[in-house]
């Protein structure tokens, strides 16, 4: 069984939205456990105080390296083990991918340390965390989301979560490349009609155009995971005819756009 642990100045913002939905239902599965720490627990001031003045002047506060570093060794005595990893989320981490959520997934003990204010002493990086993660390129004004964002996407992975073995493995990302679309009833939506192909039974063929319809996606939205993605020849077949179609377009469209100028 996984257990994450979650230090954070506002437990509040973690145990109500780890209390619902599929994290819940793996938590009451005995799949995962998962515990809130706050981080003032860890302080021996009569304010518990976890934040101080930078060195040097500046702007803001700098969050203090001891009360993570008390948070770390009462949640894993012995330091983190081959099996464990300690997080801290931070802007200048590594992106979080997909790939990660599956190294988690298999972890039995994954420890989060959430952030706040102008930063965190560098030396809970050096001291305490054994990596450090990023959602993207952008800021937040802590690391509750994007520990909440890292719970989720591993807990899903941990076998028996989702009541569908297979949905894993077909999101996006699982196989390196986005997902395909996906409709529901009715089949016509104010005007917008589901693809004939998804109607026909013919599985072979939904098969297929479900798999075209992801790597048109990919090729579309994100082209830098598809040289990362290991295709198969009939991935490439398929991204051929993607291309072709493409030009076949732009060729009509371009002759359609003289044509309204005549």
């Amino acid at each position: 069984m996984l257990r994450i642990d979650v230090v954070t100045i506002f437990p509040g913002m973690v145990t109500a939205p780890v209390s619902e939905g599929i994290v819940k239902r793996a938590a009451d599965a005995g799949l995962v456990r998962i515990a809130v720490h706050d981080l003032r627990d860890y302080t021996d001031d009569r304010h518990r105080s976890v934040d101080d003045a930078p060195f040097g002047g500046g702007p803001g506060m700098v969050m203090k390296a001891e009360p993570f570093f008390r948070a770390r060794e009462a949640v894993l005595p012995r330091g983190p083990g081959p099996r464990d990893a300690v997080v801290l989320l931070s802007p200048r981490g590594a992106r979080f991918e997909q790939a990660a959520a599956d190294r988690y997934a298999r972890l039995e003990r994954l420890l989060l340390l959430c952030g706040r204010y102008e930063g965190i002493d560098e030396r809970v990086g050096e001291g305490v965390a054994t990596e450090e993660v990023s959602l993207g390129d952008f800021v937040l004004t802590g690391g509750e989301v994007a520990a909440l964002a890292v719970i989720e996407a591993t807990v899903r992975l941990i076998p028996g979560a989702l009541g569908d073995e297979g949905s894993a493995a077909a999101d996006s990302f699982g196989d390196g490349i986005l997902d395909c679309p996906h409709y529901t009833r009715p089949a016509v939506v104010r005007g917008l009609a589901v693809p004939e192909t998804l109607l026909s039974g013919d599985h072979g063929r939904i098969r297929r155009w479900r798999r075209k319809e992801a790597l048109r996606a990919t090729r579309q939205r994100r082209p830098d995971l598809l040289r990362a993605a290991p295709l198969t020849a009939e991935d490439r077949t398929l991204l051929r005819e993607i291309e072709e179609e493409q030009t076949t377009a732009g060729v009509a469209s371009a002759a359609l756009a003289r044509n309204s100028r005549s």
